[in-house]
């Protein structure tokens, strides 16, 4: 049996896999399929992949490739740059360095403020 493809998908890219893999159960459970990736670089590959997320969670520090370069990366790519981005970080809110981000999350994040945001943009 093959199953629909799922019209809802997020991108996690997140360093902390206690994290990641947080957000991926719980927007599991709110019926989003889910990606995930450890570092920027494999995000960018996650996206360019055959599963087109809706929305990406992004962390800004990450090892190989942080989200700032991930942003960066993302908008050169035209037929991915309009994927809304929210980034997840702990780090004070840089709007010059987030610029191109649809919304940010502050670290620690609650989880009803994660699905609403979500929701939202997916």
């Amino acid at each position: 049996m093959e199953t629909a493809p799922c019209p809802k998908i997020v991108l996690i890219v997140e360093d902390d896999l206690d994290i990641r893999e947080t957000f991926r159960q719980l927007l599991e459970l709110e019926g989003y399929c889910v990606l995930t990736a450890s570092n920027g670089k494999e995000g960018l590959e996650v996206l360019q992949g055959p599963q087109r997320p809706s929305m990406v969670l992004l962390d800004l520090m990450m090892p190989v490739m942080n989200g700032w370069e991930f942003l960066e990366a993302q908008r050169a790519l035209p037929e991915y740059s309009k994927i809304p981005v929210v980034v997840v970080t702990a780090a004070g809110k840089d709007k010059e360095k987030t610029v191109g981000a649809a919304g940010f999350i502050k670290k620690p994040i609650e989880l009803d403020v994660l699905l609403s945001v979500v929701k939202r943009y997916c």
